[in-house]
């Protein structure tokens, strides 16, 4: 699947079920082995359904990218007005909320596209720059977010269940 036949465009209320099992899909691949089975079921559930990824995308504080390749979903990021924890100190910015990739694109070039449309929708809100959070056992990612440009200004709080999790605290400008 080479990178560019991946189309990117923005999520609508008619995406919700796609997204809903691709989005709990994704995180269990990623941090299921890392938390309790119900820890996990709780947390897919309140965070991933259908009625939550509907409202989600049709939020107008929030914009959720899709990459796709045909007609299969392969990867999406959520840009979403959102306070940031009080480590983030920079002007202008907006949370990228959500940003995974399937294991079947890695290595392709879809990240760095889905992250230049995050920085295009960033953008388009205004925003100076994008802060998000990754879980600190997360290198894969962290190293990703480095090679764009963020930066590690501080750490907050995760919760998978009452499971207490760090989430290191990165920002970047936008460009």
């Amino acid at each position: 699947m080479p990178a560019n036949v991946v189309r990117i465009r923005r999520g609508a209320a008619a995406d919700a079920a796609a997204l809903a099992a691709f989005a709990a899909r994704t995180f269990a691949e990623t941090f299921g082995e890392f938390n309790t089975p119900e820890n996990l079921r709780a947390h897919l559930v309140a965070s991933y359904g259908i009625p939550q990824q509907t409202r989600e995308l049709v939020d107008s504080d929030a914009v959720t990218l899709l990459a796709e390749d045909s007609s299969t979903l392969i990867g999406y990021a959520q840009v979403r007005r959102a306070p940031p924890p009080p480590c983030v100190t920079v002007s202008g910015p907006i949370q990228l909320q959500r940003f995974y990739v399937d294991r079947v694109a890695h290595g392709r070039g879809v990240a760095q596209r889905l992250m230049d449309a995050v920085r295009e929708t960033a953008r388009g809100f205004g925003a100076q720059h994008l802060w998000l959070a990754v879980w600190e056992r997360n290198p894969r990612a962290i190293a990703f977010y480095g090679k764009c440009g963020f930066a590690d200004v501080g750490d907050t709080e995760f919760y998978v269940g009452p499971d207490r999790q760090i989430d290191r605290v990165l920002v970047a400008r936008v460009g």
